[in-house]
Protein backbone atom coordinates (compact mmCIF):
# COMPACT_ATOMS: atom_id res chain seq x y z
CA UNK A 1 0.00 0.00 0.00
CA UNK A 2 1.22 3.44 -0.90
CA UNK A 3 0.53 4.77 2.06
CA UNK A 4 1.23 2.90 5.48
CA UNK A 5 -0.97 5.34 7.43
CA UNK A 6 -4.03 3.97 5.05
CA UNK A 7 -4.50 0.46 5.67
CA UNK A 8 -8.18 -0.79 5.21
CA UNK A 9 -8.52 -4.12 5.55
CA UNK A 10 -11.56 -6.67 4.85
CA UNK A 11 -12.45 -10.31 6.34
CA UNK A 12 -14.91 -12.32 4.68
CA UNK A 13 -16.95 -15.82 4.87
CA UNK A 14 -19.84 -17.90 4.83
CA UNK A 15 -21.72 -18.43 7.64
CA UNK A 16 -20.15 -19.48 10.66
CA UNK A 17 -16.78 -18.90 9.22
CA UNK A 18 -15.67 -16.72 12.30
CA UNK A 19 -15.09 -13.03 11.09
CA UNK A 20 -15.99 -11.59 14.24
CA UNK A 21 -13.94 -13.45 15.95
CA UNK A 22 -11.08 -12.46 13.42
CA UNK A 23 -11.54 -9.32 13.17
CA UNK A 24 -11.30 -8.39 17.27
CA UNK A 25 -7.78 -10.60 17.01
CA UNK A 26 -6.47 -8.75 13.79
CA UNK A 27 -7.53 -5.15 16.17
CA UNK A 28 -6.15 -6.67 19.15
CA UNK A 29 -2.50 -7.13 17.05
CA UNK A 30 -2.96 -4.09 15.16
CA UNK A 31 -2.78 -2.34 19.03
CA UNK A 32 -0.38 -4.01 20.28
CA UNK A 33 1.88 -2.87 17.18
CA UNK A 34 0.94 0.91 18.45
CA UNK A 35 -1.52 1.53 15.79
CA UNK A 36 -5.10 2.84 16.77
CA UNK A 37 -7.60 0.72 15.29
CA UNK A 38 -11.19 1.32 13.89
CA UNK A 39 -13.45 -2.19 13.98
CA UNK A 40 -16.57 -2.09 11.94
CA UNK A 41 -18.69 -4.07 9.95
CA UNK A 42 -21.27 -4.28 7.10
CA UNK A 43 -24.29 -4.02 7.69
CA UNK A 44 -24.17 -1.90 10.54
CA UNK A 45 -21.57 -0.09 12.35
CA UNK A 46 -23.88 3.14 11.99
CA UNK A 47 -26.68 4.37 13.68
CA UNK A 48 -29.11 4.21 10.40
CA UNK A 49 -26.76 0.86 9.72
CA UNK A 50 -28.32 -1.27 12.30
CA UNK A 51 -31.37 -0.41 11.75
CA UNK A 52 -31.12 -1.69 8.56
CA UNK A 53 -29.46 -4.86 9.31
CA UNK A 54 -32.05 -5.36 11.53
CA UNK A 55 -34.35 -5.51 8.69
CA UNK A 56 -31.86 -7.45 6.57
CA UNK A 57 -31.40 -10.24 8.81
CA UNK A 58 -34.93 -10.59 10.48
CA UNK A 59 -36.41 -13.61 9.64
CA UNK A 60 -40.16 -12.52 9.19
CA UNK A 61 -38.19 -10.01 6.63
CA UNK A 62 -39.41 -10.57 3.36
CA UNK A 63 -37.51 -9.21 0.89
CA UNK A 64 -36.48 -9.52 -2.87
CA UNK A 65 -33.34 -10.37 -4.56
CA UNK A 66 -33.18 -6.27 -5.67
CA UNK A 67 -34.52 -4.58 -2.27
CA UNK A 68 -31.76 -6.63 -0.36
CA UNK A 69 -29.33 -5.45 -2.89
CA UNK A 70 -30.36 -1.19 -2.77
CA UNK A 71 -30.75 -2.06 0.95
CA UNK A 72 -27.03 -3.30 1.07
CA UNK A 73 -25.33 -0.54 -1.08
CA UNK A 74 -27.46 2.40 0.92
CA UNK A 75 -25.98 1.04 4.55
CA UNK A 76 -22.81 0.65 2.73
CA UNK A 77 -22.58 4.64 1.42
CA UNK A 78 -23.51 5.81 4.86
CA UNK A 79 -20.96 3.08 6.48
CA UNK A 80 -18.32 4.64 4.08
CA UNK A 81 -18.73 8.27 4.55
CA UNK A 82 -20.03 8.23 8.24
CA UNK A 83 -17.28 5.60 9.53
CA UNK A 84 -14.19 4.41 6.91
CA UNK A 85 -12.88 7.47 5.68
CA UNK A 86 -12.67 9.82 8.03
CA UNK A 87 -11.20 6.77 10.20
CA UNK A 88 -8.49 6.38 7.12
CA UNK A 89 -7.93 9.96 6.82
CA UNK A 90 -7.15 9.72 10.62
CA UNK A 91 -4.38 7.54 9.86
CA UNK A 92 -6.15 4.67 11.78
CA UNK A 93 -6.15 1.16 10.31
CA UNK A 94 -9.81 -0.12 9.08
CA UNK A 95 -11.06 -3.58 9.67
CA UNK A 96 -14.40 -4.38 8.48
CA UNK A 97 -16.22 -7.54 8.88
CA UNK A 98 -17.85 -7.75 5.23
CA UNK A 99 -17.66 -5.70 2.32
CA UNK A 100 -17.96 -5.68 -1.18
CA UNK A 101 -16.86 -9.10 -1.76
CA UNK A 102 -19.93 -10.36 0.13
CA UNK A 103 -22.52 -8.38 -2.37
CA UNK A 104 -20.55 -10.25 -4.82
CA UNK A 105 -20.83 -13.24 -3.31
CA UNK A 106 -24.53 -13.21 -1.61
CA UNK A 107 -26.39 -11.03 -4.29
CA UNK A 108 -24.39 -12.11 -7.16
CA UNK A 109 -23.62 -15.75 -6.58
CA UNK A 110 -26.56 -16.54 -4.21
CA UNK A 111 -29.44 -14.64 -5.58
CA UNK A 112 -28.12 -14.77 -9.48
CA UNK A 113 -28.18 -10.64 -9.84
CA UNK A 114 -26.62 -9.97 -12.83
CA UNK A 115 -23.22 -8.92 -11.52
CA UNK A 116 -22.21 -5.98 -13.68
CA UNK A 117 -25.20 -4.65 -12.01
CA UNK A 118 -23.55 -5.61 -8.99
CA UNK A 119 -19.73 -4.17 -10.18
CA UNK A 120 -21.23 -0.74 -10.76
CA UNK A 121 -23.56 -0.33 -7.92
CA UNK A 122 -20.78 -1.17 -5.36
CA UNK A 123 -18.06 1.14 -7.14
CA UNK A 124 -20.68 4.28 -6.13
CA UNK A 125 -21.94 2.75 -2.98
CA UNK A 126 -17.93 2.40 -1.48
CA UNK A 127 -17.33 5.64 -3.43
CA UNK A 128 -14.61 3.23 -5.37
CA UNK A 129 -12.89 2.40 -2.31
CA UNK A 130 -11.22 -0.82 -2.25
CA UNK A 131 -9.19 -2.73 0.36
CA UNK A 132 -5.87 -2.83 0.86
CA UNK A 133 -6.26 -6.45 2.05
CA UNK A 134 -8.54 -8.77 1.65
CA UNK A 135 -8.88 -12.24 4.14
CA UNK A 136 -11.31 -14.89 3.10
CA UNK A 137 -11.89 -17.28 5.75
CA UNK A 138 -12.67 -20.67 3.83
CA UNK A 139 -14.73 -23.24 5.26
CA UNK A 140 -17.33 -25.58 4.56
CA UNK A 141 -21.06 -24.20 3.78
CA UNK A 142 -22.25 -26.99 5.85
CA UNK A 143 -20.09 -26.62 8.71
CA UNK A 144 -19.95 -22.92 8.70
CA UNK A 145 -23.95 -23.12 8.68
CA UNK A 146 -23.90 -25.09 12.22
CA UNK A 147 -21.28 -23.31 13.68
CA UNK A 148 -23.57 -19.91 12.82
CA UNK A 149 -27.09 -21.19 14.06
CA UNK A 150 -25.59 -22.31 17.35
CA UNK A 151 -24.21 -18.74 17.90
CA UNK A 152 -27.46 -17.03 16.65
CA UNK A 153 -30.01 -19.26 18.71
CA UNK A 154 -30.93 -17.21 21.41
CA UNK A 155 -31.44 -14.04 18.90
CA UNK A 156 -33.21 -16.35 15.94
CA UNK A 157 -33.91 -19.99 16.89
CA UNK A 158 -32.39 -22.91 15.85
CA UNK A 159 -33.02 -22.00 12.46
CA UNK A 160 -30.86 -18.90 12.45
CA UNK A 161 -31.29 -15.70 10.88
CA UNK A 162 -32.81 -14.87 7.34
CA UNK A 163 -29.50 -15.73 5.61
CA UNK A 164 -28.78 -18.62 7.27
CA UNK A 165 -32.28 -19.84 6.38
CA UNK A 166 -30.97 -20.50 3.21
CA UNK A 167 -30.44 -23.37 1.05
CA UNK A 168 -27.50 -25.16 1.60
CA UNK A 169 -27.23 -24.90 -2.42
CA UNK A 170 -27.43 -20.88 -1.68
CA UNK A 171 -24.52 -21.10 0.67
CA UNK A 172 -22.79 -23.48 -1.58
CA UNK A 173 -23.06 -20.97 -4.18
CA UNK A 174 -21.57 -17.98 -1.56
CA UNK A 175 -18.87 -19.91 -1.76
CA UNK A 176 -18.26 -20.49 -5.04
CA UNK A 177 -18.41 -16.72 -5.31
CA UNK A 178 -15.68 -16.05 -2.74
CA UNK A 179 -13.11 -18.10 -4.36
CA UNK A 180 -14.21 -17.15 -8.29
CA UNK A 181 -13.32 -13.44 -6.85
CA UNK A 182 -10.43 -14.17 -5.21
CA UNK A 183 -9.03 -15.80 -8.40
CA UNK A 184 -9.99 -13.05 -10.05
CA UNK A 185 -7.81 -10.69 -7.66
CA UNK A 186 -5.69 -13.13 -6.16
CA UNK A 187 -3.23 -9.57 -4.87
CA UNK A 188 -6.36 -8.37 -2.96
CA UNK A 189 -7.74 -11.40 -1.85
CA UNK A 190 -5.98 -13.80 0.11
CA UNK A 191 -7.72 -17.22 0.86
CA UNK A 192 -7.56 -18.64 4.55
CA UNK A 193 -8.78 -21.80 5.18
CA UNK A 194 -10.14 -22.21 8.81
CA UNK A 195 -8.00 -23.76 11.15
CA UNK A 196 -8.94 -26.45 14.26
CA UNK A 197 -8.16 -23.50 16.63
CA UNK A 198 -8.41 -19.93 16.33
CA UNK A 199 -5.23 -19.10 17.25
CA UNK A 200 -3.75 -21.02 14.53
CA UNK A 201 -6.11 -19.12 11.63
CA UNK A 202 -5.01 -16.33 13.41
CA UNK A 203 -1.20 -16.95 12.68
CA UNK A 204 -1.76 -17.45 9.00
CA UNK A 205 -3.66 -13.88 9.02
CA UNK A 206 -1.02 -11.92 10.80
CA UNK A 207 1.49 -13.81 8.18
CA UNK A 208 -0.33 -12.47 5.10
CA UNK A 209 -0.81 -9.11 6.42
CA UNK A 210 2.96 -9.09 7.35
CA UNK A 211 3.75 -10.43 3.78
CA UNK A 212 1.29 -8.17 1.69
CA UNK A 213 1.12 -4.98 3.51
CA UNK A 214 4.57 -5.32 4.14
CA UNK A 215 4.67 -3.81 7.86
CA UNK A 216 5.45 -5.15 11.07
Amino acid sequence: MKNKNRIFITIEGGEGAGKSTHCRLLKRYFETCGRTCVLTREPGGTKSSESIRKILLHPQSNIFPLTELFLYEADRAQHIQEIVLPALKQGKVVICDRFIDATVAYQGYGRKIDLKIIEQLNKIASFALKPALTIYLDIDAKRGLNNAKKLNKESYGLSGDRIERESALFHSNVRKGYLSQSKKEPKRIKVIKTQKTAQETHNLIREEIKKCLKIY
